[in-house]
């Protein structure tokens, strides 16, 4: 959660970079393919604490002052590179005006709705919207089950207040799974010490009525795991975690096949697609793949002030010194040629996949799409004309349930999608006090909630809903991968940090009701800067965490 945790650059500019570059540039491609009788048959999931911010007054205030910048920016940078005699930046200052007007009469046409603008589509049977983890936690290592239900109640009630109807299916964060076994904590002063059951994750999800899940190829095929966010960031610190486990051996298992997964002794089970690292590579991999094309603009290398982009990638160099000035009309030449190959690529995989019906799952983070890669959601439309050319058939992973019907159960092992298949990037020396802090905020939490059971007073529910609201931002799996990936380490420690400190000064106040003692002053107007600043989840209900692990 980005707004009301200042602008930039590690605030709010954040979510209106992606607003204008991603998620409006999306909804105006599959408007114009809508348009032309073309269902796009996208899958999107939209995260509950996205939703929640992407629907708030606050944010549309940081989308209105972000646009009078980019608007300033472009003329500002018009004059000075009219000074400086370059005419190819010049244009391009025209093209960004025209970009930015134009994502802004959009935004202005659905009323500033864009979670209520993707359900209207879901409605005509465009798209399907799926969750995710209310906060992404990375869910194999939290500590309790209370919070992994509470990370999985809140996103099922929050997808429904927006968007009318429960969710089918859920994107896990960082395609993390655990299996049902003996779990003892990581990290910790409980490392080693403290062993328990714990159900799989795909029983957590059917307590839900969560039906199915992405995992990574490796998990079925015991193929080599691939870690494509490589491509857009730094060199990472030194990782220390147990290798990945390994797929047991016997039948062939196919990434082209959705499976019922269950864990053995589990109760509850849920079906899992593959995402195909034929196709993830072409998409994913700057160095490989297609939004590494010389051509296309260079994500990286801004203009300030302003932070406009007019440089494309030129060359396979880190210098951003050498590259050269952008051109809009030779990138989208080269975009309908890749969505052509992509197609043949589609076609071919499943032609290979052998007997029997199929499926490709080309699972993308959405912010690839146009904030990354900017000329992804042309790259998107392209596909999807090439497709209905064709008559390659496309469909939500909803409706491939029923064209491709899940038969077989099995077991799954442990992974992700992160590097080295496993918990590595999220669990390492660089990370563990983060999970310090989220272990023994969790201990505390459910201790809170089975006397909030037994008094239930208004004031006292008021103060441990704010608490858990800081749970859950503190279990937010983006503090970690920042960190290990060195992107943005210290906001995220200062995020972790805070959260912690927040959550501790409510547990506080909470143990004052509990003994009859009456807020102060002080802190009543901490709690209200908290609601203000932490506003996500206004129905959240600590106690969902609770009667989900009764159940």
């Amino acid at each position: 959660m980005v707004v009301n945790h200042g602008r930039w650059p590690h605030g709010s500019d954040w979510l209106c970079e992606a607003a204008f570059e991603c998620y409006l540039p999306l909804l105006e491609t599959a408007h114009r393919l809508v348009a032309d009788g073309i269902s796009p048959k996208w899958t999107i999931n939209l995260s509950p604490v996205l939703t929640e911010q992407l629907a708030s007054p606050e944010f549309q205030k940081e989308l209105s002052f972000y646009h009078d910048n980019v608007r300033r920016a472009c003329a500002e940078s018009r004059e000075h590179f009219t000074k400086a005699g370059e005419k190819e930046i010049v244009r391009l200052t025209h093209f960004w005006e025209e970009f930015f007007e134009r994502m802004w009469e959009m935004h202005r046409r659905i009323g500033g709705d864009i979670p209520g603008t993707f359900a209207d589509l879901q409605r005509a049977g465009h798209v399907e919207i799926i969750t995710c983890a209310a906060t992404h936690g990375y869910l194999p290592l939290l500590a309790r089950d209370e919070s992994i239900h509470l990370q999985l109640r809140t996103a099922v009630e929050t997808h429904k207040r927006h968007f009318g109807r429960s969710p089918r299916g859920i994107w896990l964060p960082e395609c993390a799974y655990r299996p049902r076994y003996e779990w003892t904590a990581p990290t910790g002063p409980d490392s080693g010490r403290e062993r328990r059951i714990r159900p799989g994750i795909e029983e957590m999800l059917a307590t839900h009525g969560l039906e199915y899940f992405v995992a990574d190829a490796h998990l079925v095929s015991a193929s080599q795991p691939l870690f494509l966010y490589r491509d857009f960031l730094p060199a990472r610190k030194e990782a220390k975690s147990e290798p990945a486990p390994t797929m047991p051996t016997g039948q062939a298992r196919s990434p082209y096949l959705p499976y019922r997964v269950a864990s053995r002794g589990g109760t509850g089970q849920a079906v899992a697609f593959f995402r195909d690292p034929k196709t993830t590579v072409q998409v994913w991999s700057r160095e490989h793949g297609y939004p590494g094309d010389y051509a296309f603009l260079e994500f990286h290398k801004k203009h300030f002030p302003g932070g406009l982009r007019f440089w494309r990638i030129t060359d396979s160099q880190g210098d951003l010194g050498t590259k050269a000035v952008y051109d809009p009309d030779v990138a989208a030449q080269k975009v309908g040629l890749q969505a052509v190959h992509f197609v043949d690529l589609v076609v071919d995989t499943l032609a290979r996949a052998g007997k029997g019906p199929s499926l490709v799952c080309s699972p993308y983070d959405a912010e690839l799409f146009g904030h990354w890669w900017f000329e992804g959601p042309l790259w998107l439309e392209h596909i999807a004309r090439e497709m209905e050319r064709r008559d390659v058939s496309r469909m939500t992973l909803g409706e491939s349930l029923e064209a491709v019907p899940a038969r077989t159960t099995l077991s799954l092992p442990e992974g992700s999608w992160g590097e080295g298949g496993d918990h590595r990037v999220w669990l390492n020396r660089g990370t563990e006090w983060t999970w310090d802090r989220v272990y023994s905020a969790e201990a505390e939490w459910v201790g809170h909630l089975a006397r909030l059971v037994a008094d239930g007073r208004p004031e006292l529910h008021r103060v441990l809903t704010q608490a858990t609201r800081e749970l859950l931002l503190l279990q937010s799996s983006d503090w970690q991968f920042l960190i290990t990936t060195g992107t943005a380490s210290d906001y995220a420690e200062r995020r972790v940090a805070e959260h912690y400190a927040e959550f501790k000064r409510l547990c506080e106040m909470a143990r004052l009701l509990e003994n009859g003692t009456a807020l102060s002053p002080d802190a009543e107007h901490t709690l209200r800067r908290l609601e203000r600043e932490d506003f996500c989840f206004p129905d959240l209900d600590p106690a969902w965490g609770l009667a989900a692990a009764a159940s």
